[in-house]
């Protein structure tokens, strides 16, 4: 006769209870009940609290037996709960001592670090209720999706192309044309035109659940509400945003998350999460009491000496992320994104934080950083740092990588902004750049691949507000003008923000064309910003973290307006994607190691190989050898590039080719016929083999066969 594998130690009230598993933590299936484990190392006492869904009240309260607490972890097991139509949360109990960093405080419901899913959130600004006592609930979920036998799918670094995009702007315009604006589903409408773009990667900013009603201020130009619309204010970290899908009832945000991952994959996509460790939704002294501050405040965040906060992030509050407990949060936290979502990619949000210890300074082996490098479930995922944080801590090129750490290059964003519009002494620089960087990354045993490269994000400008405007207009942030950042290396043309001088956009949208060839020529992995190939603008905001209105999203409308842009980003990509030697793994070395003859990277001026970098220059012109690129995978092409961004037109000499060889013209950005870029591998003829004048502020891409 079987028995049953558990029975019942304990009761309170109705419920039959027993010890439970300390681990895993937060709420897990048991044959016929469920097991609930929370950590706290202050805590005195833990009361579980269930709700059915919806409801403004518990159906009960159990407090956990103090024999079921083992170390610091109460754990039980309650029998003959179902997990569907149920919500969750805690009550601690414990010292209130703000100066000692605690904030026990029974009266709070608190939710689940581990919530699977997050329920009451499921409309998107639905204003949380100053009356209700848990409206962040923590929702248990099936795990019966059918993968169909999808797996990530870990392109060579060398190969992606990043395409980073806000999820709910991507389709929220009612130009979009789909049938759940502004949700996962959306995007899964609109993976044919990713596809086409040719990008194999996109990076969603933050899906985790936030609360998008959290900023008080309004507009001061029209008098609305403003809301944190991209959500870098994390309060799930196991959760998808409930308001992002088009089911929002129990276990339709996952499903549709994990479809969208699958469809992206089948389309040969990667999709990585922009993720959020180093900061809280409870925000300063003064924010709310949702989870952490209310289970073990002292344990996941830096404090001062005061019990005040430490704020290396400019959000009120610092996780605390190389205490122990707190590493194995955020390692579990990824693990489950990985496993559960196939993941590809995570890009980490100010990580110069992640390298800090408890009391703020940075170390020179991180505990965190190196588990994550080297943790087994993470091994396929690429890791990308923005190698910053607000704390001053500044770590580009020099980042604890463990050989594995990729970087968003915000050296290179700078020199090519400041190449582009003309500043002087940026030759040199950009050289380095267009290589790579290895500058920054050969010296540590890091390749090329360690350089995220991108001109725009979603912090700062669009690509065509970059070439709009001189001066930041944020003033509808409600912030007077005092928000964002004051260095944009920005060129308005001419003229500031919209006009109808025709030279004006003519030049504008030569820059903007420009940019585009630098960033995708360049060694590294490029990462166009979401609406750049088709000229998106936020009229000059260049920190619309606040705004969801029509201006800060997609307008397909843009697809049609601005063909001419779009159609020269899908060759730039194509491009690139046809030759090996724009994407190489290892450093070139500006020398012949083959005996082709040629160098495989070879520096020129107006004079074949006599480069000018001295601080007057103003322009790059360099010839990838092609044989080169065979030897790495690649055609036998020759590749020149010109980028004469002085403000006049320049004559160049063109590099010799071997016998039989003749020059052909992919791009010049100055000629606005359909011919002033072509589908790769049918580059026409060049009638003058010796000589090509390129206008002013203008790039030039020759392929030698």
């Amino acid at each position: 006769m079987r028995t049953a594998p558990f029975s019942p130690t304990h009761q309170s009230g109705a419920f039959l209870l027993r010890y439970g598993h300390p681990l895993p933590f937060g709420a897990s299936h048991v044959p016929g009940g469920i097991n609930f484990a929370v950590f706290s190392a202050n805590a005195t006492a833990c009361t579980l609290v269930l709700f059915h869904e919806g409801e403004k009240q518990p159906f009960a309260e159990i407090p956990f037996p103090p024999e079921f607490r083992i170390g610091h972890v109460f754990s039980m097991m309650v029998f003959g709960i179902e997990y569907t139509g149920l919500e969750y949360g805690f009550r601690m109990e414990g010292p209130d001592d703000r100066h000692s960093g605690h904030w026990f405080d029974p009266t709070k419901v608190l939710l689940d670090p581990f919530a699977k899913e997050i329920g009451g959130r499921g409309t998107w600004l639905q204003p949380i209720d100053t009356d209700e006592i848990y409206p962040h609930r923590a929702r248990m979920v099936q795990e019966d999706f059918d993968w169909e036998d999808d797996r990530p799918l870990k392109f060579a670094e060398s190969d992606l192309i990043i395409y980073e995009m806000h999820l709910r702007g991507f389709t929220r315009h009612e130009s979009s044309a789909v049938d759940h604006p502004g949700t996962y589903a959306g995007l899964i409408q609109k993976i044919r035109y990713l596809r086409e773009l040719g990008v194999n990667c996109i990076e969603l900013m933050p899906i985790f659940e936030f609360n998008e009603t959290e900023n008080t201020r309004t507009n001061p130009l029209t008098g609305e509400p403003l809301c944190n619309y991209w959500g870098y204010s994390t309060v799930s970290f196991f959760a998808p945003k409930s308001a992002y899908s088009s089911n929002s009832q129990d276990g339709g945000p996952v499903h549709e998350v994990r479809r969208l991952v699958r469809e992206m994959h089948d389309a040969g996509i990667e999709v990585w999460l922009d993720v959020v460790y180093n900061h809280t939704a409870e925000q300063g002294m003064d924010g709310p009491t949702i989870s952490f501050r209310g289970l073990d405040n002292s344990t996941y965040y830096m404090l001062a000496p005061d019990g005040r906060y430490a704020d290396y992030t400019g959000c009120g509050n610092t996780v605390n992320c190389n205490h122990p407990v707190v590493r194995e949060f955020v390692l579990e936290s990824l693990r489950h994104w990985a496993a559960e979502y196939h993941i590809d990619g995570f890009r980490f949000d100010l990580a110069a934080v992640l390298g800090r210890d408890p009391n703020g300074a940075p170390l020179a082996n991180p505990p965190l950083l190196e588990q994550l490098a080297y943790d087994p479930l993470l091994a396929k995922c690429d890791l990308v740092a923005e190698a910053w944080d607000a704390g001053g801590l500044y770590q580009v090129g020099n980042f604890p990588a463990y050989r594995r750490w990729m970087e968003w290059n915000g050296k290179f964003r700078d020199a090519a902004r400041r190449f582009l519009r003309g500043d002087p002494g940026l030759a040199a620089e950009v050289v380095q750049r267009i290589m790579g960087s290895p500058d920054l990354y050969a010296h540590s045993g890091r390749k090329p691949t360690a350089s995220v490269n991108f001109l725009t994000c979603h912090d700062g400008y669009t690509l065509r507000d970059l070439y709009s405007y001189n001066e930041k207009h944020n003033l509808a942030n409600g912030e007077n003008n005092r928000d964002g950042a004051n260095d944009n290396y920005s060129w308005n043309c001419g003229a500031e923000g919209e006009t109808n001088d025709p030279e004006v956009l003519a030049l504008r949208l030569r820059m903007q064309k420009n940019a585009l060839a630098l960033l995708l020529v360049s060694q590294g992995v490029p990462m166009i910003s979401m609406g750049d190939e088709v000229g998106r603008t936020q009229l000059g905001n260049n920190n619309a973290y606040c705004h969801d209105d029509a201006w800060n999203w997609f307008d397909w409308s843009l697809c049609e307006k601005n063909a001419d842009l779009l159609r020269f980003t899908k060759n730039m990509i194509a491009f690139r994607r046809a030759n090996r030697a724009l994407r190489r793994d290892e450093w070139l070395t500006g020398r012949d190691c083959i005996g082709s003859g040629y160098a495989d990277i070879s520096w020129h001026g107006v004079t074949p190989w006599k480069p000018d970098w001295t601080p007057a220059s103003h322009s790059v012109a360099f010839l990838l050898c092609g044989r080169h690129g065979k030897a790495a995978g690649g055609p036998l092409e020759f590749i020149y590039c010109v980028f004469n961004m002085f403000w006049n037109p320049l004559t160049f000499t063109l590099p010799v080719l071997p016998k039989g060889m003749q020059w052909t013209r992919f791009a010049d950005t100055h000629d606005t016929s359909p011919d002033g870029i072509v589908t790769p591998g049918s580059e026409p003829t060049l009638e003058n083999q010796r000589q090509y004048k390129v206008e002013a502020r203008s790039t030039l891409i020759l392929v030698g066969r």
